[in-house]
């Protein structure tokens, strides 16, 4: 972040608030592939913000499938996209918490 680890810090807080309920709002979409589209484009772009690549690329993966399926491509491994991102989400999303705590603390509280 441009050589700025305070700007990292930033958008690390940016991405544990935002994103604090993500999987809530995405099963929320239910079958609307608009909207399912739509949250995993949000978290895709958020998670490269702060580096999380592996996590850019399951959400990558799974909006061109679901982009596809929208289309008229049939749904082959689309749950199996869709897991491989929770499954990715969730491990990102504590790392980054417990990331964001340490640093706070090592901050002196201040974040």
């Amino acid at each position: 972040m441009l050589g700025q680890p305070a700007l990292w810090q930033q958008a690390l807080a940016l991405f544990v608030d935002h994103f604090a309920d993500w999987e809530t709002s995405w099963h929320e979409a239910g079958d609307d592939l608009i909207q399912e589209r739509k949250q995993v484009h949000a978290l895709r772009s958020a998670a490269a913000n702060v580096g999380a690549i592996r996590l850019a690329v399951r959400a990558a993966d799974l909006e061109l499938a679901v982009t596809s399926v929208s289309k008229g491509v049939p749904a082959h491994g689309l749950d199996a996209l869709r897991q491989l991102l929770l499954d990715e989400f969730r491990g990102t999303w504590k790392t980054a918490s417990v990331a964001l705590v340490s640093l706070t603390h090592d901050a002196g509280g201040s974040a």
